[in-house]
């Protein structure tokens, strides 16, 4: 009674879905692993599973030391099932409804401390081209001085940057804009950027950050760009992300404003601002050494 309707499950993903190979692979192993759990317990068809027996293989699994993510993923495919066989065999009720997994542990964002990101800006661009090194500094410079996403700084225009008053104006998720300062050093390295990109630049193109040949970058290309700048001046990867982390984790750190922070970084809510309060914990320790009483040592 549960071989069938699987098999039958398993070929529409692959058939009329066509699921990856590897996509279908995984489905296929975590609903054999939940048919197998309801073998143990003698349950021979999935109209008798309950919500009940669902929470205790999502706890067994738990305690057996399976990631999060994994019990998520597991409890995806009992879901997908579950809807298969109520829209095309009648089934008349849904044991996944109101089931929940673990909670996934939010993952830190990586950072660059500040020294090594005063080496990822000081060091000279291994690049003899001056075209692309102006190009690349400035983009480093910009990423960490103003805490950009990649896609607003791949969609980034001219016209949005005032050099003069030190901001620049972006559009971020939800196409809100908002206007962020731009540090002296990015904008030296803009201006020294703007004298090499006259050359190339037509006079339709709206971009800031261009190829020679005149066009916007796209975010994988400026991706590439960062990881070789990682890699020769700092002998790791680099993603852009890293930067817009650092800026983010350096400045709550210096000012513990987390709301000046939040607007910068263009959160909605201030809950996605709060996961940069808990990256630095030797230097909270360091704070809490040095200014509680109870804490200080004679």
């Amino acid at each position: 009674m549960l071989a069938a309707p699987l098999e039958q499950y398993l070929r529409q993903l692959r058939e009329v879905q066509q699921l990856s190979g590897k996509t279908l692979d995984a489905y296929q192993r975590d609903l054999q692993l939940f048919c197998d759990f309801l073998q143990q317990r003698q349950i021979s068809d999935f109209a008798s599973v309950s919500s009940h027996e669902l929470r205790d293989l999502l706890a067994e699994r738990h305690a057996a030391g399976i990631a999060p993510r994994s019990l998520a993923r597991l409890l995806s495919a009992i879901r997908g099932l579950y809807r298969y066989l109520i829209r095309q065999h009648g089934l008349a009720a849904d044991p996944t409804s109101g089931v929940r997994p673990p909670k996934q542990g939010r993952k830190l964002p990586k950072t660059l401390d500040a020294d090594r990101m005063q080496q990822l800006l000081d060091t000279p661009a291994s690049e003899e081209d001056s075209f692309l090194a102006a190009r690349d500094q400035a983009m480093l410079e910009l990423f960490y001085s103003s805490g950009l996403r990649l896609s607003e700084l791949a969609t980034l225009e001219r016209a949005s940057l005032d050099l003069a008053a030190g901001l620049v104006r972006v559009t971020g998720k939800g196409n809100k804009v908002r206007e962020v300062p731009v540090g002296r050093l990015a904008r030296e390295a803009i201006q020294r950027w703007l004298s090499e990109r006259t050359a190339c630049a037509r006079t339709d193109t709206p971009w800031l950050f261009i190829s020679r040949r005149g066009q916007g970058l796209t975010p994988r290309a400026i991706q590439l760009r960062m990881t070789r700048a990682g890699s020769s001046r700092l002998g790791q990867p680099l993603h852009p992300h890293m930067l817009r982390h650092s800026f983010a984790s350096h400045m709550l750190e210096s000012s513990g404003d987390l709301r000046a922070v939040q607007e910068l970084l263009g959160h909605a809510d201030i809950s996605t601002t709060q996961i940069y309060t808990h990256l630095d914990f030797q230097h909270l320790a360091k704070v809490y050494d040095q200014a509680h009483p109870r804490a200080k040592r004679k």
